[in-house]
């Protein structure tokens, strides 16, 4: 048995482009900080697993590049990274230039190659890519047999087609690896299996957009021969979030969005979206302003639908404007008979939510 902590896509230095400069630099630095949070973690672990595209791209701040020296330096355990196609290794790549311990190993070629551990009793797998792109690496390889736990660390995407390192289930369940750490996939998949294969993402552990909500974190636990016991472990950071404010039926927007952020959440990136059918107006950034204060970045998406009159649409060429027409010129005709109004319009109401094939017509 032999205890792991599995990693992948930090994507540090991102750019963070969707906010303003002084938050983006702040979101960066706290992304170094991941570093910290990873390596107290690997405390319990004999190897650490890193799946590739630890960098966003291979022009990375010098700070970026020290921190990540300084945290492979502290962790005791083994580490194995297999660069991605954004962090793939080239001459320019920051793997180029950083000056490592013995117990970190980067593989840095496309040829699948094993480390040893005859201490822990494992074999360590791996590749990397060295382009923006890899064929399958895993295609058509089985393990030599052994009496080795055989893990594999690889950046590959679950895509036939893909440019990234396509790998299948079939590839998996042929490999005979005990467990395959993969990244690319900025969401944890569970624990899965093909064949005698155990395999997982970890995502991403922090997010650095609106796809990437949720929890957040790394996998963790242990590995035998055959046989895995790992869980995601959480991180804490920042995260992304979508909230919605239904507008529907409302006539006083302020109270109807402070019922949906509730006190809001300070530390996190918010986007708040309003939906629904709603006839007043609204502006936006002045919303925004006025609810900022609650947390870290705040924006304000109108997905809104127009609030229908009984009439609209009465005129048109088809069955719905007829009703409408003919039942309008009865309530025309009706002048001040505010009960006869009345009741042309219910029978108007009634009639469009049959149409509609809805149990009550709304605007």
């Amino acid at each position: 048995m032999v205890k792991i902590l599995h990693a992948a896509d930090l994507h540090m230095d991102s750019p963070f482009a969707a906010l303003p400069e002084e938050k983006a630099k702040l979101r960066r630095r706290e992304q170094r900080q991941l570093l910290d949070k990873i390596a107290e973690l690997s405390k319990d672990a004999d190897i650490v697993l890193l799946a590739g595209d630890l960098f966003d791209s291979s022009a990375s701040y010098w700070e970026t590049t020290e921190a990540l020296s300084s945290m492979l330096t502290e962790i005791k355990a083994e580490v194995f990274i297999a660069p991605g196609n954004h962090d793939y290794c080239a001459s320019r790549s920051p793997y180029a230039f950083m000056e490592l311990p013995e117990n970190v190993h980067i593989f840095k070629t496309p040829q699948l190659r094993a480390v040893e551990l005859p201490k822990l009793g494992v074999r360590v797998w791996g590749a990397g890519f060295t382009s923006g792109s890899c064929e399958g690496l895993l295609k058509n390889f089985t393990v030599p047999k052994s009496d080795y736990i055989e893990l594999m660390v690889l950046h590959g995407d679950l895509a036939p087609e893909s440019r990234y390192d396509p790998v299948t289930e079939a590839d998996i369940a042929g490999s005979g690896l005990d467990y395959l750490a993969l990244g690319h996939t900025h969401t944890y998949s569970g624990i899965k299996k093909a064949g005698g294969t155990f395999y997982a993402y970890p995502g991403c552990p922090e997010g650095r957009g609106f796809d990437e909500t949720g929890p957040k974190g790394v996998i963790t636990g242990t590995v035998s021969k055959g046989k895995v016991d790992l869980e995601f472990t959480e991180l804490p950071g920042r995260r992304y979030r979508i909230v919605e404010a239904d507008l529907m039926g409302e006539t006083d927007l302020s109270t109807a969005v402070k019922k949906a952020v509730g006190q809001g959440f300070p530390d996190d990136v918010v986007r708040l979206v309003l939906k629904g059918q709603y006839s007043g107006d609204v502006d936006t950034e002045a919303l925004r302003q006025s609810l900022e204060d609650r947390f870290f970045h705040l924006t304000v998406k109108k997905e809104l639908k127009k609030t229908r009159g009984l009439w609209d649409g009465a005129g048109d060429d088809t069955l719905t404007g007829l009703f409408l027409s003919k039942l309008r010129e009865k309530y025309n005709e009706a002048g001040e008979d505010a009960e006869s109004r009345e009741l042309i319009e219910l029978a108007a109401r009634y009639g469009l939510a049959a149409l509609e094939s809805r149990e009550e017509w709304r605007p």
